[in-house]
């Protein structure tokens, strides 16, 4: 079962925006899902979460930023936000969802639902 689907491609464009697909690690415990989202240059206040339906949206906006005291002679650093958009099946409990940032890592947690839980059945004698 696929609970977590990628639902992005690696650039997209639409009328005012270029985003840049961030590099996305999943991982799996008895509770929850974590997904770990790497966004180089953003910060708490530019990440955007959010849930329309079964569509888990993140978005990063960077801020431009100068060289202190100079200009730059060379860039190899773009200056694209971020998105990625998951398919999320109705093992989430997506009224649960949590997220915090560390170091442009942002790190969202996906509850799992009480039905997605592993149970084991006792035997009656």
């Amino acid at each position: 079962m696929n609970t977590i689907t990628e639902n992005s491609n690696r650039t997209t464009h639409n009328e005012t925006s270029e985003y840049i697909a961030p590099c996305v690690n999943i991982s799996t415990t008895k509770d929850d899902y974590v997904l770990e989202v790497e966004m180089p240059g953003v910060k708490k206040e530019g990440v955007e979460i959010s849930v329309e339906g079964s569509q888990l949206m993140i978005t990063g906006r960077r801020q431009a930023e100068k060289p202190v005291g100079g200009e730059f002679c060379y860039c190899e650093s773009s200056p694209a936000d971020f998105r990625r958009v998951f398919e999320l099946d109705g093992t989430v409990d997506t009224a649960r969802i949590t997220a915090e940032m560390n170091q442009g890592v942002l790190r969202v947690r996906l509850p799992k639902s009480e039905r997605a839980k592993l149970r084991k059945i006792q035997i009656l004698d």
